[in-house]
C-alpha cells in the first residue's frame, strides 16, 4: 500500500530518503508520526529508522548509522539546522524551525525483570517493528525513492486506528512485564484519542499492575499529566482505576470512591464527582481559550494544567474529614483546608513541581468552597474583599473551579448556583474598581510604621500593618494612604504608642 496523502510528501523527507538512497541505506519514519498521518492530527516530533545494507557497512558500525544519516541530512539543509548527537544511545536530533526529527539505527530489545531498561541490539526493520508498544504505533512509511510512500503495517495498525482499539503488537504479558511504563501509555493513549482498551491488553493490565512499582514516579508523573490535558481527562482516570493501578500510583484518590450509608442518608461518590469537576473545568477552559500550560497570556499566567489539578485535588481532604453528624448527616468539615495541608506531600510523592505551580494548586484546593460559603450567606463587601485579597490574579481561576464544582442533577439547584456566582462576580467587579483590593500592600509601608512611631523592630510593627490591612478590607477606611496614616496615629494613641 503506497500512502496518497500530501504531508509524506514533505521536502524534508523527501530530503532524508534521498540521502540514505546516496549512503546505501534504507530509512523509514515510523511510529506517532504516522499514526497521526492516518488521524489527521498535527505531529511535528518525527521519528525516522535506518536499516543498513549490507554493502553499506563502510567504516560505521551498525548501530551508528542514524548518526551517520542524521548528520547528512543537518548538512543538506544547511543554516538554522540544529543536530545533536547521542553516541551513547545511538540516535541523533535534527532541528530546524519546529520540526524535530529523531535518527536511530533499527534494533531490537530484551529486558530482565528488574528493569525497564532493554538491552539494545542491532535488528532489522522488522525486529524494530517488534518492539513498538501499540499496533497503531509500528506503522512504518519508506522514504527511499523507489519505494517512497510505501506502508509497512505487519500488525494491522490502520484496522485498529478504524476500530479505535489499543492493542499491542505481541503477547501484551510479555510487552508488559519488560516495560510497565506502556500500561499508563495505553491508557493514555486511550485517553487523548478516544480509543478503546483492546480486551487482552486490558486483561493484560490487570495482571501486571504490579510490575509498575519499578517505573519511576517521573516517567509516571509525565504520563499523568497527558491524562490531565486531555479532552476528557476522566477517562483516563477511570481506566487507572478499573486496571487496579489507581491504589498503586494514587491511594488518595483512590480512597474517595465509594458511598457509605448511614440511617437511610448518604454522600455521593466523591470519587466521580471529582471527575465531573475535573472535565467541567477541561469544558470551560476550553471555551475560555484557556487550553495553556502555565505561560504569560495577555500579562497573566495561565495555569491550564494546574488547575486541572487543583480540581482533581479539590476534595481530597474529604476522607479525612468526614464524619457523621445525628442531625446533618454526612459531614465534611474543613476539607478545603485538610486537602490543602495533604498538596505539598502529594506532589512530592508524584514527583510533580515543588515550586510556584505547587503552592497555586494548594491555594486552589483551600480557597475552593470560599465562594459558595458567600453565595450560602449574606454577600458583604468584607467577605468578598478578603476573598479578592487572598485570590489575587488567581481569582478568575478559582471562580471557573467553583463553576465546575457545580455537578448537582438538580437542573433548578445548578442554575441557581451559577446566578448566585454571578452576583459575587459582580461584586468583585465594582469591589476591585473602587478599593484596588486585588494583591494590594496596606499603603503604610513597615519601615514608615517605625519611623512615625519611632519604634524598633518589633512585632507591634507586623500588628499595626496587620490592623491597617483589615481595616481596608473591612470597609472601615479606604485603600489609600492618607486615611490608612490616620488610622494608623489613631491606633497607635488607643495604644500609648504616641
Amino acid at each position: 500500500m503506497v500512502i496518497n496523502n500530501p504531508k509524506i510528501e514533505n521536502p524534508v523527507l523527501k530530503m532524508a530518503g534521498e540521502e540514505a538512497d546516496r549512503l546505501g541505506l534504507d530509512c523509514y519514519v515510523i511510529g506517532g508520526w504516522v499514526r497521526d498521518l492516518f488521524l489527521h492530527r498535527e505531529s511535528t516530533d518525527i521519528d525516522i529508522v535506518v536499516v543498513g545494507r549490507q554493502n553499506a557497512e563502510q567504516s560505521h558500525q551498525r548501530s551508528g548509522i542514524g548518526i551517520l544519516l542524521a548528520e547528512a541530512v543537518a548538512k543538506r539543509l544547511g543554516r538554522g539546522t540544529h543536530l545533536s548527537v547521542f553516541k551513547t544511545y545511538g540516535t541523533a536530533q535534527v532541528k530546524r524551525g519546529e520540526l524535530e526529527l529523531e535518527f536511530v539505527g533499527a534494533r531490537r530489545e530484551s529486558y530482565q525483570h528488574d528493569s525497564r531498561n532493554p538491552i539494545v541490539e542491532d535488528g532489522t526493520l522488522e525486529e524494530d517493528q517488534n518492539r513498538r508498544d501499540f499496533t497503531i504505533n509500528a506503522m512504518a512509511v519508506c522514504l527511499n525513492e523507489k519505494r517512497y510512500g510505501e506502508l509497512l503495517d505487519p500488525f494491522d495498525g490502520i484496522g485498529d486506528l478504524e476500530q479505535c482499539i489499543i492493542r499491542t503488537p505481541l503477547d501484551p504479558d510479555i510487552t508488559f512485564s519488560d516495560d510497565p511504563l506502556r500500561m499508563m501509555r495505553a491508557i493514555r493513549f486511550a485517553t487523548q484519542l478516544g480509543f478503546f482498551l483492546d480486551g487482552e491488553t486490558f486483561d493484560a493490565i490487570v495482571r501486571n499492575r504490579e510490575r509498575i512499582h519499578i517505573i519511576t514516579r517521573e516517567r509516571i508523573a509525565e504520563e499523568l499529566n497527558k491524562i490531565m490535558l486531555s479532552r476528557r481527562p476522566s477517562e483516563g482516570w477511570i481506566l487507572l482505576d478499573k486496571t487496579g493501578l489507581l491504589p498503586l500510583i494514587f491511594p488518595e484518590l483512590a480512597a474517595l470512591k465509594g458511598v457509605e450509608v448511614k440511617d437511610g442518608k448518604g454522600h455521593k461518590d466523591v470519587f466521580y464527582h471529582t471527575l465531573k469537576v475535573l472535565d467541567n473545568v477541561a469544558v470551560l477552559q476550553r471555551a475560555n481559550d484557556q487550553i495553556v500550560n502555565c505561560k504569560m497570556v495577555n500579562g497573566k499566567m495561565v495555569n491550564g494544567l494546574w488547575l486541572r489539578w487543583a480540581a482533581l485535588l479539590h476534595d481530597i481532604g474529604k476522607p479525612k474529614s468526614k464524619a457523621w453528624d445525628p442531625h446533618a448527616g454526612w459531614t465534611f468539615r474543613n476539607h478545603n483546608y485538610i486537602g490543602a495541608k495533604m498538596v505539598p506531600k502529594i506532589f512530592a510523592r508524584l514527583k510533580l513541581p515543588l515550586n510556584e505551580k505547587m503552592e497555586y494548586v494548594k491555594k486552589m484546593v483551600d480557597l475552593h468552597m470560599r465562594p459558595i460559603n458567600l453565595i450560602e450567606d449574606t454577600v458583604t463587601d468584607s467577605a468578598v474583599r478578603r476573598l479578592l485579597f487572598e485570590a489575587g490574579d488567581d481569582i478568575d481561576d478559582l471562580m471557573l473551579l467553583c463553576d465546575a464544582d457545580i455537578t448537582s442533577r438538580n437542573e433548578e439547584k445548578k442554575a441557581r448556583f451559577h446566578r448566585n456566582y454571578q452576583l459575587v462576580r459582580e461584586k468583585m467587579v465594582e469591589l476591585e474598581e473602587r478599593d484596588r483590593i486585588r494583591n494590594f500592600q496596606p499603603p503604610v509601608k513597615g519601615d514608615e510604621i517605625m519611623q512615625i512611631l519611632h519604634l524598633e523592630p518589633c512585632s507591634t510593627v507586623g500588628e499595626l500593618k496587620a490592623a491597617i490591612k483589615d481595616a481596608i478590607l473591612d470597609g472601615i477606611i479606604p485603600n489609600e494612604y492618607e486615611p490608612a496614616k490616620e488610622y494608623l496615629l489613631k491606633l497607635a494613641h488607643e495604644r500609648g504608642l504616641c
